[in-house]
Formats: C-alpha cells, structure tokens, sequence
C-alpha cells in the first residue's frame, strides 16, 4: 500500500511539474560569450541562418529529418531505367535523391538531432528505483527486535527523485553544443549535396563534350572517306600519283582509330554518370542536352556576398568555432559547485511487498527531501590547465575561419577569370571553324581542278577537325567555370541557369 502511494504521488509531481524549457529558465544559467566570463553572460541571439532558400530545397532536403515510408514507391527512384530520359537539371535532382552518399549525410542530421534531445532531456529531473532481497544465513550481531528471524529474506524497495539546481552551466553549454553539432551536420549535408551537384554537373558536361568530339572525328571520317574515292578516281585514270591515295587510306585509318576513342569516352561518361545517380551501370539511359553559350554577368561582389552567406564549408567552421567556446564552458563548469535537490522514499520488509514486518509492529519506510552540494575546490591546476586548452583551441578554430574565407574568396574570383577566358575562347572558336570550313572547301575545289596539292587538303582537314574539337573544350569549360562558380558561392543551381 506505501508503494503504491509513493508512485501515485511521483504521477502527480510529474502531472505538476515545469516542463523542460521552464526547468532550464529557472534555472537561470546564462551563456558564455567570446571575451567574457564563461557562464555570466546572458543567452545570445541564436545564430543567424545563412543557408538561403532556393528552389530546390525540398528535393534536396526531403529526407533529412523524416525517413522515407516503407511500402512507399518513389516515381522516379523506382522508374524502370529503360525508361529513364535525363537533361542536367533531372540528373542532378535524381543524384540527390538517390546517392548513398547524400543519404549517409541525411543520416547524420537526424543522429544530431537525437542527440540533442537526448542533452535537452538533462535538464530535467532523474528517477532512481531500486528493488531487492536479501537472505540471511544468521548472525550473533543481529538485534532480533528489529530484524526478522535467521531465515526470513530482507525485501529493500527505494526510490529517488534527484533535480539538478546548478551545474556550474555545464547542462546548458552542452545543450548548445548538441545544438550547434546537429547544424554544422545540416551544413554538411548542404556541402555534400554541392558537391555531388558539381560532380555530376561536370560529368554531364564533359559526356556533352565528348559527343560533340565523337560528331567532329565522324565528319572528318566523311570526309577523308571522300576524299579517298577522288584520290582513288583520279589515280585510276593517272591524273595522280600511287602517293595520293596512300596518305588518304593512312588519314582515314587513323581518323576511324580518333572516332573510335571519341565512342569509348562517351561510353565511358554514361557509365559515369550511371553510378553517380546510382544506377546499373549497363542501363540504357539517355542524357539529352547540348552545350550552349548563355551570357554570365555576376559581379566579383555580388559573388563574394553569396560565398560569404551561403558556403557550407564557411558555416561548418563558424560552427566548429562556436562549439569549441562551448566545449571550453563545460571545461569551466568544473570552477563552480555542483547543487541537485533529492526526494527520497524506501521501505523494508519481510515479503515481496517490503511493507514492514509480520511480527514487528515497526516503522518501516522512511521519506526525505534534501539539497546537496559538491564542489572541488582543489586538483593541482588540472581544470585550470584544461580550460586554458581549451580557449587555445577557439583561437585555433578562428584563424582557421580566416582562413577559410580567404580560400572561398580566391576560388571566387577565380571561376570568373575562368568563366571570361571560355567566353573569349568561344568567340575565337568560332571565327575560327567558318574560315577553316571556308578553307577546306577551297583547299578540296584546288585539289579536284588539278591545281592544288593532296597535302592542302589534309591541312585543311585537320584545321577545321581542331577547330571544332577547341571550340567544344571552350564550351564545355564555360558550362564547367559556370558550375564551378555556383558551387563556390553555395548557390544550388541544377540546370545552370543565369541568375
């Protein structure tokens, strides 16, 4: 009957009691800023945001704190590779979805997530119950007024309701901590997804690239092939030498061993990307799209700006700083006392019920409440060491924050220069494959009226051949200096549209 009392009371405490956001405003525990001492500075203002929204955020986020419904198909990671038809935008936004690696980082924000209620249930209070029996064997010491007899077994029955009141501000530092960790895995989670984006952006081009490489050697093979049946009709009737017709079978040969590299880089890219957006590697996929040139005006600043707010690696480190002066007030916590608030109850007896004894009529069960402090007020300079560690690793953190920002800005400014040397190199390109075009027809009419030679032909074969394969490595190093860019700067941007 006691233990039942005891727990009907314990369910009307907790029934009554302040929830866990009121528990930690009572206890009044401020945070440590930069500068000052730790544990006597009111809570900051919760760090600002810099992810900014975009478009895609929902596709890429889907997953992060809901797991997906088992029994529930996915239409486009269940859809049969056969049928599967992809431009940049839809590989990409396929890759984010199914990759294990983005999935593996989804994990990690929910694992941070847990652990920070799991520091957030901390500041609550604990309930300890101990039940137990215990057989004498007989004893000469033993004072049978109070105990019952030799053979009887011993029921112990005790529970604790412990509240802590203070911890030095260790329970809330390490709550901010679990915090913070749990957001520099969402930054993770946002770099990581960045740079797939970036993976399969530039093996999107580069498959781009090599088709248009593979279309350029299988024109030139037209060509020399034509070029071989005039050769060879004008050797026939002895309007050219044997020398003729050679050099043309030597060019054709070796440009059908050119187109067929062109065909085994293109194969090799879809595979590529296959395994990027996790598919069978043998999958008949078919990735559409062209490269094309798209005018790119960012400014330096505007870039910078972006780069400053929104890259996943800039937060990761302010994170890090931010849970280093954290870690350094839970080393300082060890300055204070430590004050917890118990409420105990515990009962004896001679039957499982432990409610007293048969043949006793004895006060059995005793109830108390109470408030206790500790504090080590002395270790040889060992908490006092360790702070200074700690406050050593902050500065650490923050010249790495330096740093880093410095990386980001070089980056920046460097996809631009990269992005304006393709734009000038395709102009060039251009200009470039109309007058070797121009040339090669020239070059073939001279040649068919008996006035030129085999050897200006081929020239002006291979001329207009290089002009189209360095007009297609301009544009596929734009698109690539444009994806670079966005990556830079934190910009989700799928299908590389102009911003």
């Amino acid at each position: 009957m006691r233990i039942l009392i005891f727990l009907l009371t314990f369910a009307a405490m907790l029934i009554a009691s302040p929830t866990v956001p009121d528990a930690m405003a009572q206890q009044g525990e401020p945070v440590a800023r930069p500068g000052a001492p730790v544990g006597r500075q009111p809570l900051p203002e919760p760090y600002a945001e810099s992810l900014r929204e975009d478009p895609y955020a929902g596709i890429m986020r889907q997953d992060i704190t809901k797991p997906v419904p088992t029994g529930v198909e996915d239409p486009v990671l269940n859809r049969q590779p056969s049928d599967m038809t992809f431009v940049l935008e839809s590989a990409v936004k396929r890759g984010l979805q199914a990759n294990p690696q983005i999935r593996a980082a989804r994990f990690a924000v929910r694992a941070g997530e847990y652990g920070r209620l799991a520091q957030l249930g901390e500041f609550g209070f604990k309930v300890d119950v101990t039940y137990g029996v215990e057989h004498f064997l007989g004893s000469d010491n033993r004072t049978l007024q109070s105990r019952p007899d030799p053979s009887d077994n011993l029921y112990t029955f005790t529970a604790a309701l412990t509240q802590p009141l203070f911890t030095g501000f260790r329970l809330l530092n390490s709550y901010q901590r679990a915090k913070l960790a749990k957001e520099q895995a969402e930054a993770q989670l946002r770099q990581a997804e960045l740079q797939l984006m970036l993976s399969i952006q530039t093996n999107y081009l580069e498959l781009l690239r090599a088709r248009m490489d593979l279309k350029s050697r299988e024109d030139a093979v037209a060509r020399l092939e034509s070029q071989l049946k005039v050769s060879q009709a004008f050797y026939d009737v002895g309007l050219q030498p044997r020398l003729d017709v050679l050099q043309a079978e030597t060019e054709l040969a070796n440009a059908r061993q050119l187109q067929l590299n062109a065909q085994n880089r293109v194969s090799t890219q879809v595979i590529r990307l296959n395994t990027l957006l996790d598919l069978p590697i043998d999958a008949p996929v078919r990735y559409e799209g062209d490269l094309d040139y798209v005018p790119f005006d960012m400014e330096l600043d505007r870039s910078l700006e972006l780069a400053y707010a929104q890259r996943p690696n800039l937060n990761i480190a302010r994170k890090s700083v931010e849970i280093a002066q954290r870690d350094a007030g839970i080393v300082a916590s060890r300055f204070y006392p430590n004050v917890n608030a118990q409420l105990s109850y515990s009962t004896v007896g001679d039957d499982p019920s432990a409610s007293g004894y048969d043949d006793f009529d004895t006060e059995t069960s005793d109830t108390s409440v109470g408030a206790f402090l500790s504090w080590n007020v002395f270790e040889w300079g060992a908490t006092y060491n360790s702070y200074l560690a700690a406050k050593e690793n902050v500065s650490q953190l923050e010249s790495a924050l330096a740093n880093e920002r410095l990386n980001v800005a070089f980056e920046v400014k460097a996809n631009l220069l990269a992005i304006q040397e393709a734009a000038d190199r395709i102009r060039a390109g251009k200009t470039s494959i109309v007058a070797s075009r121009e040339g090669f027809r020239m070059a073939l009419a001279r040649y068919q009226a008996q006035v030129g030679t085999y050897t200006e032909v081929l020239d002006a074969q291979s001329n207009v051949t290089q002009s189209e394969a360095l007009l297609a490595q301009a544009l596929s190093d734009y698109q690539t200096a444009m994806a670079n860019l966005y990556a830079s700067v934190g910009e989700f941007n799928p299908a590389l549209r102009p911003m």
